[in-house]
């Protein structure tokens, strides 16, 4: 989708710098003069900061959210770590529980990366139903996080250690519950329509300007297609990094590899 739309940007931009070209023959000689082109060298100029601003802009906040995204999903890991540490405590009662949060670890890997070699093994579902979400979210993950919570509620405490520990682990299980559904938050898309279309406007208009007052040979069209180039790349890497779990920008899966192999030990 994110190389879809770069091409459509990349045509637009050379479809306005050919269109300049294509005008500018068309215009009177008064159009022509040295105080029109200095006039919308003037306006292109002021264009040109306002666009490589909000490209900076937008490129800086999909990093920022990419990030974070990588950091909760890397406390999410911990937090597996921590709710499996404290369920081996508890004792051969909560291996059960114990089974679930890693076939639960398995699956979330299995169905999020889905390019990247699944978990060895049988013991969790390895494949989402169609159309059921995406991004650590689907009702085969959810299942298991519902039947893990269930579990770890009708564990029976027999002394004031086990009390405690079952407080902990629920407390445990909560905080994992609330960074999962901040991850799914955070990975929504960041980008306004309406705002991205203003912005290829200006882009078109700063490029068909450049087709306007380029001279006619070959080095002007090659720098302007060169522009074209690294405009469509650059918008490229925005919407790449604003989706986090699909397209060649990928949040790593280590961090949930390393709590399943802990799990699984």
């Amino acid at each position: 989708m994110a190389l879809l739309d770069a091409a459509v940007v990349l045509v637009i931009l050379l479809g306005c710098g050919t269109l300049g070209l294509r005008v500018r023959p068309l215009l009177s000689e008064r159009h022509r003069s040295r105080e029109v082109i200095d006039f919308v060298q003037l306006v292109v100029a002021m264009l040109v900061t306002f666009a490589a601003l909000v490209l900076g802009l937008l490129t800086s906040s999909v990093k920022t959210s990419f990030d974070k995204v990588g950091d909760d999903l890397r406390g999410l890991a911990i937090q597996l770590i921590q709710l499996d540490r404290s369920l081996r405590e508890w004792g051969t009662i909560a291996q059960p529980t114990h089974d679930l949060l890693r076939a639960y670890t398995a699956a979330a890997i299995a169905t999020t990366w889905t390019r990247e070699p699944k978990p060895p093994g049988d013991y969790y579902p390895s494949e989402a139903p169609p159309g059921s979400g995406s991004e650590l979210e689907s009702p085969v993950t959810d299942d298991l996080l519902a039947r893990i919570e269930l579990a770890i509620r009708q564990l029976e405490p027999h002394d004031p250690m086990h009390r405690r520990l079952q407080t902990t682990c629920i407390a445990q299980f909560e905080r994992l519950m609330h960074t999962r559904w901040q991850i799914l938050e955070e990975t929504g898309s960041s980008i306004s329509t309406p705002f991205y279309v203003v912005l290829v406007f200006w882009l078109a208009i700063v490029f068909a300007s450049f087709g306007l007052n380029a001279p006619r040979n070959g080095l002007p069209y090659t720098i302007i297609l060169l522009g074209a180039i690294s405009i469509a790349s650059a918008m490229f890497v925005i919407l790449e990094l604003d989706t986090p779990f699909d397209g060649f920008f990928t949040v790593p899966s280590q961090p949930m590899r390393d709590a399943l192999a802990y799990l699984s030990r």
